[in-house]
């Protein structure tokens, strides 16, 4: 553990000191911890040692996704749901669907693996990921419709695809009764904990009998967070749907809340992924780059540049959006954060295809972060209007509508 917390902690600082350069070029700090996690592990130098199957990946793993998915939710409020769901409901009812489905095809075909297993995998590798496409994402350049899609999309569809992910991890454990009252019940109570938890916590402030004073704003959201997780854990509801649930009744009920706690949350989101990619580099080793074959690598680049693609395309015809806008949506489709914990709990959930899931998992993760946190800059100058007009036209342009002096 020790070992673990120095090597964090020297990323992240190398992170910070490089994170200038990394808004201006190519470099991603994603890129960074998934690639300083390889290099560590056991793989290549040995410093850091983890295995699959310890409770320090399982927890951190859990704990992360739910810190993001409470952020993710607390970003996207039933407000800007009503107001934006044109764009993002295509995205989200047509493209994730669709994606799933493409992608579990090509796992069936080109990896010979079961449609349970296949579905699997394409229900992991459906979520996006905006912060590594932050640079279009953050570009004012970008059209705004663009920016909120994305924004929007990949808030919400971590949350949407983890219901199927429940669903195929217990039909392909095998068992004769999948106990989907039991699945029910779970996700129905991770649900009623999310929204009653944060709706009660607001109203009681909203009250003439408490309110926080303004350094402690941002521990009201927090506060609300943790214990819809003790609580979460305590009744066995699903944590991640009440994390997800929780963003949005704070988003919903409590501006204020929200607003206090955005620039905090985010931190706090953006340091549990960064340890999250470390542990995630760190099992990833070269033997296991190696074990997927070439049918491995092929499915990766297919499920970058055709699944996602394909699935954008048609959930867009007729949308409005232009031919650039459409080609920004379907190349930004980046198998982020949710694919890694996903593709964590697969492995430790004991399955028969645990650890072949896994691998075809995890080189589709690793090409995606490496492509799509290398290219946002690039597609985000497609949007820079200053970039498609010669360098002379401003001179002229100037020259021209220079006013005449006034005769005397």
């Amino acid at each position: 553990m020790g070992v673990l917390l120095t090597a964090f902690a020297c990323v992240l600082l190398l992170a910070v000191l490089l994170s200038g350069l990394a808004h201006r070029t190519i470099l991603s700090t994603a890129a960074l911890f998934l690639v300083a996690g390889f290099v560590l592990g056991d793989g290549v130098l040995g410093v850091v040692s983890l295995k699959p199957g310890d409770d320090l990946v399982a927890t951190l793993a859990e704990l992360a996704l739910f810190t993001v998915l409470f952020t993710d939710g607390m970003r996207v409020g039933w407000a800007e749901l009503r107001s934006a769901w044109r764009l993002p409901g295509r995205a989200l009812g047509w493209g994730l669907p669709l994606t799933l489905v493409i992608t579990a095809v090509g796992a069936h075909y080109l990896l010979g693996l079961g449609w349970v297993e296949a579905l699997l995998i394409g229900a992991i590798l459906a979520p996006t990921d905006p912060v590594f496409a932050a640079a279009l994402v953050g570009n004012e350049k970008v059209p705004p419709r663009l920016r909120q899609l994305l924004n929007v999309e990949s808030g919400v569809n971590d949350g949407l695809a983890l219901p199927f992910v429940i669903l195929f991890l217990a039909v392909a454990a095998g068992s004769d009764d999948l106990h989907l009252g039991e699945l029910g019940l779970e996700l129905g109570l991770g649900i009623v904990i999310g929204v009653a938890i944060p709706w009660v916590a607001i109203k009681l402030e909203q009250t003439r009998w408490f309110a926080a004073s303004t350094p402690y704003e941002p521990l009201n959201a927090l506060a609300i967070g943790l214990l819809v997780l003790a609580v979460g854990k305590a009744t066995h509801g699903n944590l991640f749907l009440a994390a997800f649930s929780a963003g949005i009744t704070v988003a919903t009920f409590g501006p204020r809340q929200r607003e206090s706690f955005e620039h905090f949350g985010e931190l706090i989101a953006e340091v549990f992924k960064l340890a999250a990619l470390l542990v995630f580099g760190a099992l990833i080793t070269p033997a296991l780059l190696g074990s997927v074959g070439w049918q491995g690598w092929l499915f990766a680049v297919l499920a970058l540049i055709v699944a996602r693609p394909v699935a954008i395309w048609v959930s867009f015809l007729r949308s409005g959006l232009s031919v650039r806008e459409q080609a920004a949506v379907a190349w930004f489709g980046p198998k982020g954060f949710a694919s890694v914990v996903y593709g964590l709990l697969v492995l430790g959930s004991g399955i028969a295809a645990a650890v072949p899931v896994f691998q075809y998992v995890a080189v589709t993760i690793v090409l995606s972060i490496l492509l799509h946190s290398s290219t946002d800059i690039v597609v985000a100058r497609w949007f820079d209007d200053e970039r498609e007009v010669p360098a002379w036209y401003g001179n002229v342009t100037r020259r021209i509508r220079r006013p005449e002096r006034p005769s005397p």
